[in-house]
């Protein structure tokens, strides 16, 4: 792939997110930005998650997961999930969560928006695995200026 190419992809504009789901061995998380919502009637979304990390093996065993939305001034927050997730108590990487109402998953409590999916479709192409979720329950717990996107932070993931 070119560079030009990659230039080219980067240019999507993506939010930041961290989704949460759970395993047989505890809360999973990760840092996302393959997320868009793509119906209102039923309300879906759709999450594309590495293949075969932790996040992903465990959505694909739950077909549940939580979107934490963060706030723009939260790069931090997501920065600490972009690292191996590690539990402690009602800690995810040392920020507090309590589980959702509907699907009992991990959500955290600083996120200012946070809603929850079971899975109804699948797509397995490419290097990630792609999950349409019905989104069951959700809240804004906070108003904010902003939400946190991928161009803010200077990261770039793919392209």
């Amino acid at each position: 792939m070119s560079e030009e190419f990659r230039k080219a992809l980067r240019t999507i504009t993506y939010g930041l997110y961290v989704v949460t789901s759970r395993s047989e061995e505890g809360p999973v998380a990760a840092a996302v930005n393959f997320l868009t919502q793509t119906s209102f009637n039923p309300p879906l979304v759709v999450v594309a998650l590495k293949r075969d990390s932790g996040l992903q093996r465990a959505v694909e065993g739950s077909r549940a997961f939580a979107v934490n939305v963060l706030a723009g001034d939260q790069k931090s927050l997501a920065a600490d999930f972009f690292k191996p997730v590690r539990v402690e108590g009602n800690t995810l990487n040392g920020h507090p969560f309590t589980l959702s109402r509907t699907l009992g998953l991990p959500v955290l409590e600083e996120s200012p928006a946070w809603f929850e999916c079971q899975v109804v479709e699948k797509v397995d192409q490419g290097d990630h695995v792609i999950y349409v979720g019905k989104v069951v329950d959700g809240a804004v717990v906070r108003q904010v200026q902003r939400y946190l996107v991928m161009w803010d932070t200077g990261w770039y993931y793919g392209g």
